[in-house]
């Protein structure tokens, strides 16, 4: 049974919330038991696999993404001690008063991302957090409860390019612990960059590879360096108006999928030595790679299909044309895109798993690129 769609985590540029449910239908018509989310972001899809009973695999590069997958991913939800002591230790540090540190100096007064009384709550409870629980199995899940619960009054469109000019209405409420819904069964979590991890012999063999990379320039750790930062807690050096992390700016730190010139040739290696039965790659028709061309780097791994899904663009389609000043510099192009799903495998596992996404009127099937209604 495919799982139902799990409560929003963070705002993340990029979840496949609303791909879930299909990506979940494939792997079960896969009749796959191991699995591997290569590029797992909120661990979204991660989760909707370990939920299908898979053992699941998580990587990514960004710390907040290990964070989320040693939670949802490599801690077993079954284990009732577990979830007694995170309990506990949540409702210890929730009482915390508030104690201003870095977090409140730069995200609340530098810059505007939280109100500082809920600054200073971060800064006390991500203190105790390092000095209580660090190295220990509790460590991930009270930093997923820190990272969701400043996720929830935090006074952004989402991203972490900038902040509102006036706060948010959530940012008014108190900042609050919650505990973090965890998911029973096994996995894994790995912190590093998919072009050096493929093909080493410790992500594989697995049944199912799920691929969802960098669609164009911009820069996860980037889009999330408050998160990052609240990770790392290493008061970073910043710069600019959202005080992002002064590192940023070292070339390298940038990831090879985030240019056009070097992004082509390293999906192409990932899909050619990851180690699975099957790939499914996702990708949207605004990326820097055309159909055609989808399929042509997914062919070496037999055949291939591809499913196309109706989709809302990201927030910035609506509120880019405003000037900083708020006033109105542009038109809205478009408010809709494409999200494409390549299946690549052997014939009969890949048919059925299309057939039951198209049987589910979950997606269609599309042998050529797919127009998309402006509105």
């Amino acid at each position: 049974m495919v799982p139902e769609v799990r409560p929003l985590l963070i705002k993340y540029l990029g979840s496949k919330r609303r791909l879930v449910p299909a990506l979940a239908t494939l792997a079960e018509a896969s009749a796959a038991r191991s699995t591997l989310d290569l590029f797992t972001g909120t661990t979204r899809v991660a989760q909707a696999f370990k939920q299908l009973g898979c053992e699941t695999v998580a990587v990514d590069r960004s710390r907040t993404s290990d964070v989320l997958a040693r939670c949802y991913i490599a801690t077993d939800g079954a284990d009732a001690t577990v979830a007694a002591e995170a309990a506990e230790a949540l409702a210890w540090l929730d009482q915390l008063p508030g104690e201003p540190g870095y977090v409140t100096e730069t995200f609340c007064r530098a810059s505007r991302y939280f109100q500082p009384a809920n600054g200073e709550r971060i800064d006390a409870i991500r203190v105790a957090i390092e000095r209580e629980f660090a190295g220990s199995r509790l460590w991930p899940v009270l930093m997923t409860s820190l990272l969701e619960a400043a996720d929830r009054v935090d006074s952004t469109t989402g991203l972490q390019m900038a902040y509102l000019k006036q706060w948010s209405d959530r940012s008014h409420q108190r900042l609050a612990l919650r505990m973090p819904v965890l998911l029973a069964g096994s996995g894994r979590a790995v912190q590093g960059d998919a072009c050096h991890l493929v093909g080493r012999g410790d992500l594989g063999p697995v049944d199912l590879a799920y691929l969802d990379p960098p669609y164009n320039q911009h820069r996860y750790d980037s889009n999330y360096h408050v998160w990052e930062t609240l990770v790392a807690w290493d008061a970073p050096a910043h710069y600019g108006i959202a005080c992002k992390r002064q590192d940023l700016r070292n070339p390298e730190t940038r990831s090879v999928f985030n240019s056009r010139r070097t992004m082509p040739a390293a999906l192409s290696e990932v899909i050619a030595r990851v180690d699975a039965e099957v790939v499914v790659l996702s990708y949207n028709n605004e990326s820097w790679l055309g159909f055609e061309e989808l399929r042509e780097i997914c062919a070496p791994r037999g055949c291939v299909e591809v499913l196309a899904f109706d989709s809302a663009r990201y927030v910035g389609a609506r509120i880019g044309i405003h000037s900083p000043a708020g006033r109105k510099v542009g038109q809205v192009s478009h408010l809709r895109n494409t999200e494409y799903v390549v299946v690549a495998g052997p014939r009969g596992r890949v048919r059925r798993m299309t057939d039951a996404v198209a049987d589910a009127g979950l997606g269609v099937r599309a042998d050529r690129p797919v127009a998309v209604a402006a509105g």
